[in-house]
């Protein structure tokens, strides 16, 4: 009790990316039309896919899903990293516990809708005849339950074990918003737990998810070489291609960060990769499933003849 009490009372300050001003006006411009673009993309996205009949499948509901995840943890960051390019960089105690807990929660979440969108692929093209069974409405909607739930879940032990510790090295975090491990680098007390936690849940997510999205396209790939048709092939593996990209890049960046020894952190390059996922990637995803895919092409020409039906 005496440990919360002390931290309690304090604030923290972030390092940020540079103190050099103009740099900081420049990269303030920068990540505010990224936040912009994520903003409008993803809105975008979820506006087709909840007024276009064609788009009223289970795959189009996870990308929607996916959208709505990508606007709320794009959200939790980046608000308040324009802020302190512009003021002061502190943020709250319970600031801080509020941005980890919702980015953590989002970021198991995004995981599993990947791992779900994945097993959608492949139940399409793997059993096309059990399709409708498989990724019923009920199916679908358990899905996106489950991945919150176990998104909450996860961050709760993380948030709830970080905010235990006595921050009493420093208050200064080398890092542009309140991740983990910057966090339990500022404590003087024993952090084990908090890794091995950090570890063993965020690679258990990360792992198994994977996982099942590798099992999922080799299953999709042997079924692809049976076709004999190569404009058969082509078609079904451009409909995997979007979603591949996006697994690449998202977990790419996250196995990075989480799943290494605590001695290999090295706080700037760890700032730039995070760039990535909690910036960058939230914006390119509407991109990456919009321009390969052509149902999502001919609901936005749909959606601009209703607007200006005229021209």
């Amino acid at each position: 009790m005496s440990e919360w009490n002390y931290t309690a009372s304090t604030e923290f300050i972030f390092i940020g990316f540079t103190d050099y001003l103009p740099l900081q006006i420049t990269l303030f411009l920068l990540f505010l039309a990224i936040y912009i673009l994520t903003l409008v993309g993803n809105t975008g996205l979820i506006i087709l896919v909840n007024i276009d009949s064609n788009l009223q499948t289970p795959m189009y509901y996870f990308l929607s899903n996916l959208s709505f995840l990508d606007i709320s943890y794009s959200t939790v960051i980046t608000p308040k990293m324009l802020a302190n390019f512009l003021s002061s960089k502190n943020i709250s105690l319970y600031g801080c516990a509020l941005q980890m807990y919702f980015f953590a929660c989002f970021a198991d979440v995004e995981c599993l809708i990947l791992a779900a969108m994945a097993f959608d692929r492949y139940a399409a093209i793997c059993k096309p005849l059990m399709y409708s069974t498989l990724m019923c409405r009920k199916v679908c909607i358990s899905f996106i339950v489950l991945a919150y739930f176990s998104g909450t879940m996860t961050s709760l032990v993380h948030v709830s074990l970080t905010f235990r510790l006595p921050f009493c090295r420093s208050h200064v975090i080398n890092h542009f918003f309140c991740d983990i491990p910057p966090l339990l680098a500022l404590s003087c007390a024993n952090t084990s737990l908090n890794e091995f936690l950090l570890f063993a849940l965020c690679g258990f997510i990360q792992t198994s998810t994977f996982v099942i999205i590798f099992i999922s396209y080799f299953c999709i790939l042997m079924t692809v070489l049976n076709i004999k048709s190569s404009e058969g092939r082509s078609k079904t593996f451009s409909t995997c291609a979007s979603h591949l990209i996006a697994v690449a890049l998202f977990y790419g960046t996250l196995l990075f960060m989480y799943l290494r020894p605590t001695t290999k952190y090295s706080p700037d390059t760890d700032k730039v990769v995070a760039v990535f996922y909690t910036v960058v990637f939230p914006m390119c995803n509407p991109i990456i499933y919009s321009l390969r895919n052509k149902d999502v092409k001919n609901a936005f020409k749909k959606m601009l003849d209703r607007i200006s039906p005229n021209q």
